[in-house]
C-alpha cells in the first residue's frame, strides 16, 4: 500500500466508528455531571415558581445549549483519543504501519469527525445559545406572572406582590375585577389606599412589568396629620417582576450580550465605540463564539497523537494529557478574553491567540508521534523525576510529618513525667548502629535497622541510646 494512496471508505468507517462510541459514552457522562452541578441552583427557581414537570423540562432545554458549549469539546476530544487507545493497545494502528499506512492517511476520518463536532458546536454557539437566553426570559416571566395569577383570588387577600396587598371582590372568565382593594406600602411608612370599582392586570414582557390598571376609583394618603383623597378615572399600578432568575449568578431575566445574534453584537460594539470597554465588551463576545467552535476542532485533532501514546507495556496516558491539555486550553482562552475587555490587548489577537497556539503544538505534537518520538523527551522526563525526588518527596515527606505532629500534639494533656515515658505503654524501636531510638508515628519506627525494642524512652536513654531528630522535637514539645 503506497503512503499517498487513500485508505479503503470502509476502513475509515470503522476508525470513525471507533471515535463516535467513547465520544457518545464521554457525552452522557460529561452531560450528567454538568447537569447535577447546574440542578442544584436551578432548584430555588423551580420550588419559589412552583414549576411542574412540562415547565421545568422547557426551563432546562433552554439551558441545554449552554451546557453543550463545554461538553461535546471535552467528549469529542476524549472519544479521539479512548478511540486510538483502543487501536493501538490492540496492535491495529501497527498493522496498519506494517502495511505501508502513515499517519497522514488515517487523519481523513479524524478531520471530519472534529469537523462535524465543530460545526455542531458553532450552531449551539452562534445560534441556540442566543435564542435560548431570549426564550428562557420569556418563560420566566410568564412563570412569575402565573403565580401572581393564581395568588389573586376572588375575596382574598394576597400578598404574592410583596409589599402590595391586592384584594379583588370578583374575577370574570376575561380576567377582568369587580371590586378592587389595593394597599401600596412601597417605600413608606404609611400605605396608600387606592378602591376602584373594576381593573385588570397587564403585562410587558420587554420591560419585565406587571401593570395593574384600575377603573373609577379613590386614592386615600395619610401624612402625619395631612389627609388626601384623590378621585381617578384611570390609575396604573407598575409592578417590576422579580422572581428569583438568578442561576449561579447568571440574571436570566436580563437580555445582554449572550442573548444577541452576531449582528446584533456588531452594531452594539458600532454604538459604543469599538475602541471602548462598553464596545469591547460586545466584541470579544462576536469572538467568542466564533474562536469556540475552531478550538474544539483543534483539541479533537489533537486527541489523534495523545490516543497513539499507549501500546503494549507502556501507561495509557492520553486522557491525562488530554484533561491537561483542554484545562490549559481554556485557561488561556479565559485570560485573553480578560485581556481584551481590559483593552490590554486587541480583540482579535486575545480571542484567537489561544487557538494558533494550540495548533502549532497539534502539529508539533503530531510530527514527533510520527516520526515514533515520545511527545515529552526522555531527557524532560528523567529531569522531572530527579527533581520530583529530590525536592517534591522531601517536601511531602516533611508536610504529613507536620500534619501528623500537629493533629497529635495535646498541649497540657501529659505531665513532663509522663512526657519522658512518651508513649505510655508503647514499644520504643531502636537502631543499634546509630545508638538511635524512634517513637510510634516517626517515619522510622519500623525500619529495616531498627531490632532493638525498649518498654520506654527511660529505659532507651539509660541504655545510651537518644532520639531521633523529629522524635526529639516530639519529646521537648511535651517538656
Amino acid at each position: 500500500m503506497t503512503k499517498n494512496k487513500p485508505l479503503p471508505l470502509l476502513l475509515y468507517s470503522y476508525i470513525a466508528s471507533e471515535m463516535l462510541a467513547p465520544f457518545f459514552a464521554s457525552f452522557i457522562i460529561l452531560y450528567c455531571v454538568f447537569f447535577l452541578i447546574r440542578l442544584l441552583p436551578l432548584l430555588d427557581v423551580v420550588l419559589e415558581l412552583r414549576i411542574g414537570l412540562d415547565d421545568f423540562i422547557r426551563l432546562f432545554s433552554y439551558i441545554f445549549p449552554h451546557l453543550l458549549l463545554y461538553v461535546i469539546p471535552m467528549a469529542s476530544m476524549t472519544g479521539v483519543i479512548v478511540g486510538f487507545t483502543r487501536l493501538t493497545n490492540e496492535r491495529e494502528i501497527l498493522v496498519l504501519k506494517s502495511c505501508g499506512t502513515s499517519l497522514k492517511q488515517i487523519t481523513p476520518p479524524v478531520i471530519a469527525f472534529a469537523l462535524a463536532i465543530s460545526l455542531l458546536t458553532g450552531f449551539f454557539s452562534i445560534s441556540l445559545i442566543p435564542a435560548g437566553e431570549v426564550a428562557m426570559k420569556n418563560l420566566l416571566f410568564q412563570l412569575a406572572k402565573e403565580k401572581i395569577d393564581k395568588g389573586l383570588q376572588e375575596k382574598k387577600f394576597t400578598e404574592t406582590l410583596g409589599d402590595l396587598v391586592v384584594y379583588v371582590d370578583s374575577i370574570d372568565e376575561q380576567e377582568q375585577w369587580q371590586g378592587v382593594y389595593v394597599s401600596d406600602m412601597r417605600d413608606r411608612e404609611q400605605p396608600i389606599i387606592i378602591m376602584a370599582q373594576a381593573g385588570h392586570l397587564a403585562a410587558d414582557i420587554d420591560k419585565m412589568m406587571v401593570t395593574i390598571v384600575l377603573n373609577d376609583g379613590t386614592m386615600h394618603h395619610t401624612d402625619e396629620f395631612d389627609n388626601q383623597i384623590i378621585r381617578f378615572k384611570r390609575y396604573q399600578v407598575q409592578i417590576p417582576i422579580r422572581p428569583p432568575t438568578r442561576i449561579d449568578g447568571d440574571d436570566l431575566t436580563v437580555i445582554g450580550k449572550g442573548s444577541m445574534n452576531q449582528q446584533q453584537l456588531i452594531e452594539a460594539a458600532g454604538k459604543y465605540g469599538r475602541k471602548t470597554k462598553e464596545g469591547v465588551v460586545y466584541l470579544t463576545e462576536f469572538h467568542h463564539r466564533l474562536a469556540l467552535p475552531v478550538g474544539c476542532f483543534i483539541l479533537s485533532l489533537l486527541g489523534f497523537p495523545l490516543g497513539l501514546q499507549a501500546g503494549p507495556g507502556k501507561r495509557a496516558i492520553g486522557v491525562p494529557l488530554g484533561l491537561a491539555f483542554f484545562v490549559l486550553y481554556y485557561i488561556l482562552f479565559t485570560f485573553g478574553r480578560v485581556l481584551s475587555e481590559d483593552l490590554s490587548l486587541p480583540v482579535v489577537v486575545g480571542m484567537w491567540l489561544p487557538n494558533f497556539i494550540f495548533l502549532g503544538l497539534t502539529l508539533w505534537v503530531f510530527r514527533r508521534v510520527e516520526i515514533d518520538k515520545p511527545i515529552i523527551s526522555e531527557r524532560v522526563q528523567n529531569k522531572f523525576i530527579d527533581f520530583y525526588k529530590a525536592v517534591i518527596v522531601p517536601i511531602l515527606k516533611n508536610f504529613i510529618h507536620f500534619v501528623t505532629w500537629i493533629l497529635r500534639w495535646n498541649p497540657g494533656s501529659k505531665t513532663q513525667e509522663q512526657a519522658e515515658y512518651y508513649p505510655e505503654g508503647m514499644m520504643i524501636h531502636a537502631n543499634a548502629d546509630g545508638r538511635i531510638f524512634h517513637l510510634p508515628g516517626c517515619e522510622f519506627y519500623d525500619c529495616e535497622l531498627c531490632t532493638i525494642k525498649f518498654k520506654d524512652t527511660k529505659v532507651a536513654r539509660e541504655a545510651g541510646f537518644r532520639p531521633c531528630r523529629h522524635c526529639k522535637t516530639r519529646l521537648d514539645s511535651k517538656k
